[in-house]
Parts: structure tokens; C-alpha cells; sequence
């Protein structure tokens, strides 16, 4: 698919975006580079190809699960502004 000049303006007028003629032609060729990318991708046989999440079959490195700060949830609390309760006051916002 190939776009011309005329219609990057015209998607530029509806994007409400300032685009000058040479800019135009500029776009007009990238874009269209990239529909024909596309395109290509489209007609790509993926005919028993498993989707996948990731290129490489890579299994997630984790960390143990396990506390490592001590609890400072009292001299929080003793800074914060409004406290009742043990939970944390906010203005309300929502009338």
C-alpha cells in the first residue's frame, strides 16, 4: 500500500498535526515502507507455528519470596499527616 502526499495531509489535518510539504513527502514514503513491511508480515506461512510470548524459550529468573526491610509501619505513621486507626487519611476528592 503506498500512500501519497495528499492523504498524509489529509491524516495530519485530522490529527490536528502541522505537517509542510516536504515533511509530507518524507512521511508519505516512511509510512508507506511500513505498510509494505506489514504486508509482507501478512503473507508470512505461520501454518503450525505456536504463538508465543517471548523469541527465545527463556524461563523467568525469580527471587525467593522473603522479607527483607524491617517493619517501619509505626514511625510512618507517626509522620503522616492525619492517621486514625492505623490507616493513612486523605482529603476527599470525589463529593
Amino acid at each position: 500500500m503506498s500512500l501519497t502526499s495528499d492523504e498524509v495531509r489529509r491524516i495530519a489535518h485530522l490529527a490536528r498535526l502541522a505537517v509542510d510539504d516536504r515533511e509530507a513527502e518524507g512521511f508519505a514514503a516512511a509510512l508507506s515502507d511500513i505498510f509494505d513491511f506489514v504486508e509482507a508480515l501478512n503473507n508470512a506461512d505461520i501454518e503450525g507455528v505456536a504463538p508465543m510470548a517471548h523469541p527465545l524459550d527463556a524461563e523467568q529468573r525469580l527471587r525467593p519470596d522473603r522479607v527483607t526491610e524491617s517493619d517501619q509501619r509505626e514511625r510512618f505513621q507517626d509522620i503522616a499527616p492525619a492517621v486514625e486507626g492505623g490507616v493513612y487519611l486523605v482529603p476527599r476528592v470525589i463529593e
